[in-house]
């Protein structure tokens, strides 16, 4: 089948939300005495903020009963650093219009809430551009799981085959390969020679990299 469809992730990838997500982590563990180090929370990026907590939480060997009330104060905390300070990833206005003046439908599929996907969209300015949204929070799973790259999909009504994804972190590459979707990875320059990434169709340093010869690699 032939590629019809571009597929991005949020955080990290369109928006610097990953060191907002750190710090709004970091303010709301310190309350139950916990620290992560860098590492550490670098093996749960792209995970949905329910999940990263349950695992640190029970890592840590802190009650459950905590993790609602945690959960949802990283989340606000989150949501207002990026409203007050966030920035876009370099590339994003480039990207868009790349798929746009091809006529791709364009979607977006986030382990994130909705209403941080609303506020990225409004800070990025391409909320006019994006044909469809797919938040993996209501999700029975979130990625590694494919549920809400085949959901974005689905709303795009595109085949899983038509799609083509760009992300940032081992977890969402995971999701986007398990729903049979090509993978442009563009991680952090920290996690550039990961081998991990291996599995990707692609890697790159930025959005704005990507070219005509990448795309056309793509399409075989």
């Amino acid at each position: 089948m032939q590629l019809n469809t571009v597929i991005f992730d949020m955080d990290g990838l369109l928006v610097d939300s990953e060191p907002l997500w750190e710090k709004a982590t970091e303010e709301v563990f310190k309350q139950y005495g916990v620290s992560l180090s860098n590492e550490q929370y670098t093996t749960t990026t792209g995970l949905r903020t329910k999940e990263f907590v349950q695992w640190w939480f029970r890592h840590f060997n802190i009650g459950d009963e905590e993790l609602a009330r945690a959960e949802k104060s990283i989340i606000d905390i989150v949501i207002d650093k990026v409203e007050q300070q966030g920035n876009m990833m370099p590339g994003v206005h480039y990207i868009i219009n790349f798929f746009h003046e091809k006529n791709f439908k364009i979607g977006l599929a986030s382990s994130s809430p909705q209403r941080l996907i609303d506020v990225t969209l409004k800070l990025t300015g391409i909320g006019p551009y994006i044909n469809a949204t797919a938040s993996a929070e209501h999700l029975a799973y979130g990625k590694p799981h494919p549920q809400v790259y085949l959901n974005c999909a689905e709303a795009l009504g595109s085949n899983p085959y038509e799609c083509l994804c760009f992300e940032d972190s081992f977890n969402g590459l995971i999701a986007a390969k398990a729903a049979k979707m090509k993978c442009v990875m563009v991680p952090h320059h920290s996690q550039m020679k990961d081998e991990r990434f291996g599995a990707a169709d692609l890697r790159l340093s930025s959005l704005q990299n990507f070219g005509e010869l990448h795309f056309n690699l793509m399409k075989r």
